[in-house]
């Protein structure tokens, strides 16, 4: 059994962390760390698990951290946990800057720890066989995406995120688009983005190999507006990527199947390691720049 540290209380880390890794018939929790003790102690109290008061104490008591915090918040304590020693389920996005996400990179390499960063759809199998075998056929010379989310109405568990609120569709879902389109068109090198009303952003990204991409994100579109799409148009014809199969707590069981088949290969080499997290966070930071100086901006390798 390998025994997990829980940092975070909210509606991500109770209903799809906590869930999955209680379920899990490979894995327990250790404990819960959060923010707000209160919360972190209802949290522990509902899986049967003590409630810690500090993180460092969490992740001496822990084999695995699995974190479900802000992203800020996620990549200091995914350095300190990986310098332990201690092997990383984390998720999207890695951090908010290239800086903070190398060192999350850095301190995993050096620990040899390790690492799965749980971008949702990249764990439904049914997408998952979809990149890969879109991937595998090649020829595509574009992908489009829209993602038009509506978080801020009633009910939404996620409408009182201030991070969401402050960073946007970009940081949120934007991560999304790219688990899915950098697999498949390669490595970003440049980024341009436009801001349209309401928090909702335009990218336009070229890759390595020449192929492009474009993503309309929001979160905070009118409802009726809601809708996702996401196609690669290229010598193969049009592919359509299909909706997850599975509910969000179920895809973060496979992540971590994934996450505990590492450990025992003794294999560093997940296609959703802190390395690809830190290449998301790369062609962030560049359309953060790129939408904020309205220029072409070069995404650093």
């Amino acid at each position: 059994m390998l025994r997990f540290g829980l940092f975070g209380t909210g509606h991500w880390a109770a209903e799809t962390h906590g869930a999955a890794l209680d379920a899990h018939p490979r894995t327990e929790l250790a404990g819960v760390w959060g923010r707000n003790p209160e919360r972190a102690a209802a949290l522990a109290d509902r899986y049967g698990v003590p409630a810690f008061d500090d993180v460092d104490a969490l992740i001496e008591a822990c084999d695995a951290a699995a974190v479900a915090l802000p992203p800020d918040i996620q990549a200091d304590i995914a350095t300190r946990a990986a310098a332990a020693g201690r092997h990383l389920l984390l998720d999207k996005p890695l951090s908010l800057s290239l800086a903070d996400a190398d060192r999350v990179v850095e301190a995993a390499q050096s620990a040899g720890v390790a690492s799965v960063v749980f971008f949702t759809q990249r764990f439904q199998p049914n997408v998952a066989a979809f990149v890969a075998s879109t991937a595998a056929a090649g020829g595509w010379q574009h992908a489009k995406t829209i993602m038009f989310s509506s978080i801020y109405q009633p009910g939404s568990p996620y409408g009182a995120s201030q991070w969401r609120r402050d960073h946007g569709a970009l940081w949120d879902v934007g991560p999304h688009a790219l688990s899915i389109i950098l697999p498949v068109l390669g490595r970003v090198e440049k980024v341009a983005a436009v801001d349209g009303p309401d928090g909702l952003v335009h990218l336009l990204l070229t890759h390595a190999g020449g192929a492009t991409s474009s993503a309309s994100l929001t979160l905070d579109a009118p409802p009726e507006a809601v809708t996702r799409e996401f196609v690669f148009y290229g010598e193969s014809g049009i592919e359509t990527v299909p909706n997850g199969q599975y509910e969000p707590h179920v895809a973060f069981g496979v992540a971590i199947d994934q996450l505990l088949e590492e450990i025992a290969a003794g294999t560093r080499d997940h296609r959703c390691d802190v390395r690809f997290g830190r290449e998301v966070v790369a062609v962030l930071a560049a359309a953060e720049t790129a939408r904020a100086e309205s220029r072409t901006v070069s995404v650093p390798a």
